[in-house]
């Protein structure tokens, strides 16, 4: 196990601070450093969880995800048995296992170099985008995998002339209320500058609901490599890579389910350039995001952002010139279960191999794990928090072979649990997300009981939403505990 060093100035202070008399026995100086270094001052806990060594994948961009099975999974951009990338599952003790290696097909048919998240959709199948791969010069596809590994490729890119369905897509896919998966592509488009799609979960031609770089000199931003997120508002935001109003920096953006798109802030560089790590929605409502380079220092941003459009900037990364509270962050921001927010940086930190950190929504940043290369470096993803309260992530790069990690970080956080979907009807069907859910006896909706439940795992069960009036909170009561949602299922009439 590998402990952040996060935990050890503090107790090192701690030690220093004894005042002992000059003639104290050794012993007692030598219990009082055991005591110091055995009682660390947080509850923060960083383990390298698997390295990659080629054949399992190697260099994850993405970050990972947490089933109903109560397994991981993610994506590797490369290896796998056929060099092209793989699907693969990881438990919360570290044990990987390949689910499927991209390229196995002629001419990578099936796709290659996923570099996205996976969603798992309300039907408990994965679905997926790779960079490249596809029968039309390597475009890129739209994959579904299931739990045993069975992909199927639902779209290839660039089946229409000059691309105006779009190509490479980038950034993951999100299901929306209305059951479609919403998406981007990096390039193609009626203007080349790439596309918001939907598609459907078993396939077909995807809608085109916007093609970018419309605008003039591309205001309206190029090149999205980010996961859209669907607001409350239902509408969906997210980021672009290049354009908007002052060309080169990118903005970030929102679009509705039927196609009305809306620039809501375009960078200048002092506010943080290329936001390609896109957007999440904090409890207080507003999103929340990070430019990878730029800013007051040059090298990145954490920012603040209304669903109207106004941009605060809450943190400018690379304090000092050796950047030990890390540099440009690639990756979206996750909201934990204590109200902070958690990301990573690509590089800097003590070893230049990227870190941790976690922010308040008040702009206070905290330096959490810095990646030395021998646990990972490079973290290009973000992290997920799991409902055992612990975070898990991925590193591009380190380990035992240089190819990446998964890692865990514990900050001593509850088990919870989450809903899918996060709002429905009453009498629509749901599932709890979980941990040692087996043997519950009572699933509520605020003050109501479920209408219906039924326990599928220890990490799965379904239930029937009540007649609840308003946005509430959900609890499961087992064997093992209660656990709550966070934050509140909210109800749609």
């Amino acid at each position: 196990m590998q402990v952040t060093e996060a935990t050890k100035p503090s107790s090192f202070a701690a030690l220093l601070s004894i005042q002992t008399p000059i003639h104290t026995p050794i012993h007692i100086l030598i219990l009082a450093l055991i005591l110091a270094l055995a009682i660390p001052s947080t509850a923060q806990t960083f383990i390298s969880l698997h390295s990659f060594v080629g054949t399992d994948g190697s260099n994850p961009y993405a970050g990972l995800i947490q089933s109903t099975s109560g397994k991981l999974f993610g994506t590797t951009s490369a290896g796998g048995a056929f060099s092209g990338g793989t699907v693969f599952t990881v438990t919360t003790g570290g044990t990987v296992a390949s689910l499927y290696s991209f390229c196995k097909l002629a001419s990578c048919a099936d796709g290659t170099d996923p570099r996205s998240p996976l969603v798992q959709a309300t039907n408990g199948k994965f679905y997926g985008v790779t960079f490249g791969g596809g029968p039309f010069d390597s475009f890129g596809t739209i994959y579904q995998i299931t739990n045993s590994g069975t992909l199927t490729t639902l779209y290839t890119f660039c089946q229409l002339s000059e691309c105006t369905d779009g190509d490479v897509p980038y950034g993951g896919m999100v299901q929306a209320l209305n059951g479609l998966l919403y998406g981007t592509t990096y390039g193609g488009g009626a203007h080349a500058g790439g596309t918001v799609f939907s598609i459907k979960t078993t396939g077909g031609t995807p809608a085109i609901l916007y093609s970018f770089c419309e605008l003039s000199d591309c205001a309206d931003g190029s090149a999205p490599q980010a996961t859209l997120i669907q607001g409350t508002d239902n509408n969906f935001y997210g980021s672009t890579y290049y354009g908007g109003e002052f060309t080169y920096y990118g903005n970030v953006f929102k679009v509705s389910a039927a196609g009305a798109f809306t620039s809501l802030h375009s960078f200048d560089g002092t506010d943080g350039d290329e936001p390609i790590g896109g957007l999440t929605q904090a409890i207080d409502g507003n999103y929340y995001g990070t430019t990878q380079v730029d800013g007051v220092n040059g090298y990145g941003t954490v920012y603040k952002i209304t669903s109207g459009g106004t941009l605060t900037t809450l943190y400018n990364f690379c304090v000092s010139s050796t950047c030990p509270d890390g540099s440009f962050p690639e990756d979206p921001l996750v909201q934990g279960t204590d109200g902070n927010l958690y990301g990573t940086t690509f590089s800097g930190g003590a070893f230049g191999k990227g870190t941790i950190f976690s922010i308040t929504t008040a702009g206070v940043l905290t330096t959490l794990h810095s990646f030395d290369n021998t646990d990972g470096g490079q973290p290009w993803a973000g992290m997920v928090q799991d409902t055992n309260g612990t975070f898990y992530g991925t590193t591009y790069s380190g380990g035992t072979s240089n190819l990446g990690t998964v890692y865990s970080l514990s900050m001593d956080l509850k088990p919870f649990i989450k809903i899918n979907p996060p709002a429905a009807k009453v009498g629509a069907t749901v599932t709890i997300l979980g941990t040692n859910l087996s043997g519950a006896t009572k699933v509520t909706f605020g003050t109501l009981a479920a209408m219906s439940f039924k326990i599928v795992s220890s990490s799965e069960i379904t239930a029937v939403v009540p007649a609840i009036t308003k946005n509430v909170k959900v609890t499961v009561t087992a064997p093992s505990g209660t656990y709550s949602t966070y934050p509140l299922f909210r109800l749609v009439k």
